[in-house]
């Protein structure tokens, strides 16, 4: 049977979501998969690595003793062997290991899925579910994943960004810019976090000068963009390596004006409105599922969408999110998500893949990708150093 530890929690401003993404929609369909082995290990905020069962109880978390059980519980450590082995203390004070088949991060945010927790894998030699290390980053710096589409010929919005330095030294500098090349509204937002942590909207220099500031306070790049007028707000998971699966297109139920914060995402901001539209509740409020978009646009979009992931060369799993202008029909690429929280789960059941499923096939791609990997040559012989 195949050991796979799910990894989540660690020292990003994104904890929380992870906790619920890998409890809730993925240790428990790997465990209804009966055949792994599924090993809980829990990064906490200050970056203490944890490996217990009892941590697969999401009621350890929402009672808020998990305080209590970090300070009772011994951390676990890692070595690193040809591969990945988890180490702890038993109760007896033996030392208990177990060699990690496949590791599936559930880790949003830094310190996770912007890429460093990949190039730790990478360097361990042991496959892991999602985004390489490359993609990854890419993925999480929304400005770069902007220039990278640009030059893959995907339209993307008006935008600007700046050094976290730049806003708190000048910052006077970084409104100028901001006004002179684009139009309110402006959306500002923090470059490699998700969750939608850190976004305002800003209608004029004082509420731009205000997001600015709390973007800054998470981030050490901060990206402005001009808002989408007319707009439709579609999302697309995907999943696969060289071939690709795409969801549905599933379009968030939230007014412009409100935009798809943390609130709206997590914390039933808009529940209500959601509900009286008809739109599915899915992990992130309510959405239609398929979006209701005319045949032509709808194939546009899924298009976009799949030209993204592939110019990042993405893998295993991500969401695209687009910005539709409803006018012009014109398709924005907005951003990617290198780890969909919960897996857009919902959206794959409709599209008739289940939790137990969609894990299976991420497990499987992701030895796939490891394997294709493992073909290339890392080796090279040279007489180098005999000349010293």
């Amino acid at each position: 049977m195949k050991t796979i530890a799910v990894l989540f929690g660690s020292r990003s401003a994104e904890h929380d979501v992870s906790i619920v993404t890998a409890i809730a929609s993925i240790i428990k369909p790997l465990e209804l998969a009966q055949k792994y082995r599924v090993e809980a290990v829990y990064i906490t905020k200050e970056g203490v690595w944890l490996w217990d069962d009892r941590l697969k109880d999401i009621s350890l978390f929402t009672s808020g003793k998990i305080d209590q059980f970090i300070a009772r519980c011994k951390p676990a450590s890692v070595t690193f062997n040809g591969g990945l082995t988890l180490n702890r203390v038993g109760r007896l004070g033996r030392v208990e290991s177990r060699k990690v088949d496949v590791a599936f991060p559930a880790t949003h945010g830094t310190y996770g899925e912007d890429g460093a927790l990949m190039g730790l894998l990478d360097m361990a030699g042991v496959p892991y579910v999602g985004c390489g290390l490359v993609a990854s980053v890419l993925a999480m710096d929304k400005a770069l994943a902007k220039i990278l589409a640009q030059a893959h010929g995907v339209p993307v919005t008006k935008f600007q960004f700046f050094p976290r330095s730049v806003v708190q030294n000048d910052i006077s500098a970084a409104v100028k810019a901001c006004t002179s090349k684009l139009t309110f509204p402006m959306f500002i937002k923090p470059a490699h976090l998700g969750s939608s942590i850190g976004i305002s909207r800003a209608t004029n220099e004082t509420e731009l000068r205000n997001g600015l500031e709390v973007a800054a306070h998470y981030d050490d790049k901060v990206l402005v963009e001009e808002a989408v007028q007319n707009l439709i707000e579609v999302t697309l998971p995907i999943i696969g390596n060289d071939e690709l699966t795409p969801a549905y297109l599933e379009q968030p139920l939230v007014k412009a004006e409100d935009f798809f914060d943390f609130e709206t995402k997590y914390m039933g901001g808009g529940k209500k409105a959601g509900a009286k539209a008809g739109g599915q509740k899915g992990a992130q409020g309510y959405s239609k599922i398929p979006a209701e978009l005319p045949k032509e646009l709808y194939k546009k979009a899924e298009e976009v969408g799949l030209s993204v992931y592939r110019a990042l060369d993405c893998s295993g799993i991500a969401r695209v999110d687009m910005l539709i202008d409803s006018k012009t029909k014109q398709v924005y690429f907005n951003e990617v998500n290198p780890l969909p929280g919960s897996l857009y789960a919902h959206n794959w059941r409709a599209k008739g893949i289940s939790n137990v499923e969609l894990v299976t096939r991420l497990v499987d791609l992701a030895e796939g990708r490891h394997q294709k990997r493992q073909s290339l040559s890392t080796i090279f012989s040279t007489n180098f150093l005999k000349q010293f």
